[in-house]
């Protein structure tokens, strides 16, 4: 994946999978859940591996599951995935400039690694484009260390979920994988001690209230969690309750 020792080998690879660290348990469970939609919609399981590997687009794997499921003509399938994926294009070219020494194939490599995360996350280190060879190898390094680990995350809890979804019920179906999003949501959220207690305090209210009517344990769940961190966020240090 890699093309030079010198790459793996910069400090600033290592910054950038520190970097990307941070968001890889939200990357984790979508990537989950996204093999497990794969199996529970009739995928077979080397048709779920491939699209993992080869298409490494959670949008728009999304996007064409039912489309390929409904029999649905190459074209609109091939379509559909283009536009969801049409925010790369605004990506390759903020990019640009900040690749362009390299070949065509390690350009080529660069962007079909780069995720949507992974460029939130260069550009916000990297505003602009370094001036001599060391700050480009310096840039590189902390791009490929920061797709190393979204890729490596994203893949393997992939094809987990390609392997877990055989072993789950048919009949939790699709509504499991969506309980799995909505875990990767949270996990991507939860960035802050202070965002890590409301939600542990939310779920164990929801557990405990879950006899209430209507689904209102929800309801005071979100309440007893938000009132828990307003009456802490006024007596933590700013840099903690952040």
């Amino acid at each position: 994946m890699f093309f030079e020792r010198r790459i793996y080998t910069h400090p600033e690879f290592r910054q950038g999978i520190r970097a990307t660290s941070q968001v890889a348990p939200g990357t984790a469970a979508w990537g989950l859940m996204m093999g497990v939609a794969m199996v529970k919609s009739g995928m077979s399981a080397l048709e779920a591996v491939l699209m993992t590997v080869l298409v490494y687009a959670g949008s728009a794997q999304l996007a064409a599951i039912p489309l390929i499921i409904a029999g649905a003509p190459l074209w609109v399938i091939l379509a559909t995935a283009f536009c969801v994926n049409l925010r790369f294009v605004v990506f390759s070219l903020h990019l640009r400039p900040f690749l362009m020494h390299l070949p065509r194939w390690r350009r080529l490599v660069n962007g079909f690694l780069t995720a949507d995360l992974t460029y939130a996350i260069f550009t916000r280190r990297y505003k602009e484009v370094a001036g001599d060879e060391a700050g480009h190898l310096a840039q590189e390094a902390y791009l490929a260390g920061n797709y190393f680990l979204t890729w490596t995350t994203w893949v393997g809890a992939s094809l987990a979920g390609v392997f877990l979804g055989n072993w789950i019920p048919t009949e939790w179906g699709l509504g499991f994988a969506g309980l799995l999003c909505l875990l990767g949501i949270l996990c991507s959220l939860a960035s802050t001690p202070l965002r890590v207690l409301a939600a542990a305090v939310a779920g164990a209210v929801a557990i405990a209230a879950y006899a209430m009517p209507l689904k209102l344990n929800v309801v005071v769940a979100i309440g007893a969690a938000v009132l828990l961190c307003f009456w802490l966020e006024g007596r933590l240090p700013k840099k903690e309750a952040a």
